[in-house]
């Protein structure tokens, strides 16, 4: 796992970059908000507030993220307010909780921009807890608060921008679905009952500290969209939280909240969290447990017990979110995987046909698009696939199934990548046999999903040049192992997921 950390690939540098912009946008929002206020609370409040701004706002554009940003006090504020209002009323205060819980997940319709919004509510609910803020503290923590999301604005905005191109991350169901079958409803209501179940529980555990089986609850549903996903992200988490309490018991509880020590400690977690983030999310957990040990170090409560509290409290926050998702509308990994694998091959299909009338000489057709959103969907099968993957799943044949598949996407995420290269070269013309070459992966596509290829395929427009320009010669040898991968995927496609494939 740790060998894994450090050679996961960072194109460009980008994780890189985004953790040590992170550890200088908190550094800097701490420093402002306890130059500000003088109060460590204030200054914790701030730093996480910070931390969220530059972890959850994802928009495709700067200036989105930039929206997004300012608009994170709207949410924070009121929420804070509510959360230190209901401070001693525990019924009401856990009501409240629930209801935030519910917001934040529903908000996640509206893309990116929700997403961040319902993330930094709720965060800022249970930052609430953790602090045990009441009314009296609120002008401090609201300073705190706003002066950081401007620190953390300046560095990310003016000191160190970069640039996010990428466009949000698909969804698998229709724009048309209503109701329950919308993928951020139905967890809405999932995660709900998963926090109430793990808020319950947790406050049988511990009166004091059960809003952290609230948050495993919660932060085991971001990014999921199946059973099995959600229960593989438990036990990652479960994972890193225990690593993350040996390391507190070993570090954190032996500085007794020693300032110095302890501040450049939780600048090296904030580091770790933004840079395994991507790449395991068990190693962030850790980073994220060591992190919380420090802070309370520094607040004075540290003790071994808290840290083994913590582990019990993460369990029971995994164990709700397990009960919820084999209660609450449970969503198999076999149905979300097919929907992601479903849209893939859309996307091949529009590359495909773009490609062609490209090569035909229409100068407005763009496969480059389609390109980038397969990548987005693939990274998403593989996420999904994640669960049949695991070393300790015992569905062997669905795992073989499930290697296959992703064997067979990426060769043609790799051949339609190709091909968009060719159709880019302006040198390259038209070829009679690309129209048949396309129709034939058109036809392949048409055998694996005939509900998602019912446009007719673009690429017989265009004039046949009676040479053999080179540019089309590697456009046939493309088409012709995309067409080869299409073809493979029908075996462990249409066949049932629990059928053994031939030959295994």
């Amino acid at each position: 796992m740790l060998k894994g950390m450090f050679t996961a690939p960072d194109p460009g540098r980008v994780r890189l970059r985004t953790s040590a912009r992170a550890v200088l946008g908190v550094g800097s929002a701490v420093t402002v908000s306890h130059l500000a206020t003088g109060s460590l609370p204030a200054a914790i409040a701030g730093g996480l507030a910070a931390m969220l701004a530059l972890f959850t706002v994802g928009d495709a554009t700067v200036r989105a993220q930039a929206v997004t940003t300012a608009l994170l006090p709207l949410v924070g504020l009121p929420v804070l307010a509510l959360a230190a209002g209901l401070h001693e009323h525990a019924l009401p205060r856990d009501a409240a909780f629930l209801a935030v819980v519910f917001a934040g997940v529903h908000a996640r319709r509206w893309g990116p921009r929700g997403q961040a919004l319902g993330i930094f509510g709720f965060m800022t609910f249970f930052m609430a807890q953790f602090l045990r803020a009441v009314p009296q503290q609120l002008p401090e923590l609201y300073t705190g608060m706003l002066l950081s999301l401007v620190a953390a604005g300046v560095v990310r905005f003016a000191l160190w921008c970069i640039e996010r191109r990428n466009p949000p991350a698909p969804v698998p169901a229709p724009l048309t679905a209503r109701g329950l079958a919308r993928p951020t409803t139905r967890q809405a209501f999932q995660n709900t009952v998963a926090c109430a179940l793990a808020l319950g529980v947790g406050q049988l555990v511990s009166d004091q500290r059960w809003y952290w089986a609230v948050g495993t609850a919660w932060w085991i549903f971001v990014n999921t969209a199946s059973r099995g996903e959600t229960l593989v992200r438990g036990f990652r988490r479960v994972v890193g939280t225990l690593l993350g309490i040996v390391v507190g018991l070993l570090v954190a509880v032996p500085l007794h909240g020693a300032p110095v020590p302890s501040v450049v400690l939780v600048a090296a977690c904030v580091f770790g969290i933004f840079y395994t983030a991507a790449p395991s999310y068990s190693w962030m957990m850790f980073f994220v447990t060591v992190m919380a040990s420090l802070l309370y170090g520094l607040l004075g409560v540290l003790h071994p017990g808290l840290l083994v509290l913590r582990l019990e409290q993460t369990l029971v926050g995994a164990a709700a979110a397990g009960l919820a998702l084999a209660l609450v509308l449970p969503v198999t990994t076999h149905a979300a995987t097919d929907a992601w694998i479903r849209r893939a091959l859309v996307a091949v299909r529009q590359c495909t046909a773009a490609s062609a009338r490209r090569l035909a000489g229409d100068a407005q057709a763009d496969p480059a698009p389609h390109v980038a959103e397969l990548e987005l969907l693939l990274v998403r099968v593989r996420v999904s696939l994640a669960p049949l993957l695991h070393p300790l799943s015992p569905l062997r044949a669905r795992k073989a199934r499930a290697l296959e598949v992703m064997a067979h996407l990426d060769v043609c995420a790799r051949q339609a990548r190709g091909l968009a290269e060719v159709a880019a070269d302006p040198e390259a013309s038209h070829d009679a046999r690309l129209t048949a070459a396309c129709l034939r992966v058109e036809a392949a596509l048409h055998a694996l999903e005939p509900a998602a290829c019912t446009d007719a395929p673009a690429a017989a427009s265009g004039v046949a040049a009676p040479q053999h320009h080179p540019g089309a010669e590697r456009a046939l040898a493309h088409l012709h192992d995309l067409e080869r991968a299409l073809a493979a995927l029908a075996a462990p496609l249409l066949s049932s997921p629990r059928a053994p494939l031939a030959g295994t």
